[in-house]
């Protein structure tokens, strides 16, 4: 089976909310999901976390840890997803995919992401338990 790698960029901002976005193929419903993207060749596993995050959303991240890796099969390919947390470092909001898969950058409270249409549903208690995680760091 064919394996499918990449890496997902989790943003949490001073108001504990997820940077998150509204992405789709044309024919497709659209749903929210962290940035997030497949492995480049020559790429290491946390640059690919940058690069999509950019690409996704404009904003220039850094690495601050790796939060955990998800595995599944999805579509016929065995996937392996790596999740970080980022910071912002620069940039600014903007849509600049290469693929154009993404329509909307948005920042996302808990509450919201409770009731989002996601790409991934397996993904939000991960999320909401980080951010509930920041909140007790507090």
């Amino acid at each position: 089976m064919e394996k499918w790698i990449g890496a997902a960029g989790i943003c949490i901002n001073r108001k504990r909310q997820i940077l998150m976005v509204l992405q789709g193929k044309p024919d497709e419903k659209k749903l929210w999901a962290v940035p997030s993207g497949g492995l480049e060749k020559n790429e290491s596993i946390d640059e690919c976390c940058k690069r999509e995050v950019l690409e996704e959303t404009g904003y220039e991240v850094e690495v601050m840890e790796q939060l955990f890796i998800k595995e599944d099969i999805s579509y016929g390919f065995q996937v392996e997803v790596h999740y970080f947390e980022v910071r912002i470092i620069g940039g600014y909001a903007k849509i600049q995919d290469p693929d154009q898969l993404i329509y909307e950058i948005a920042w996302k409270s808990t509450e919201e992401i409770l009731e989002l249409e996601l790409s991934f549903p397996e993904d939000r208690n991960l999320i909401i338990n980080l951010i509930n995680k920041k909140v007790n760091e507090e």
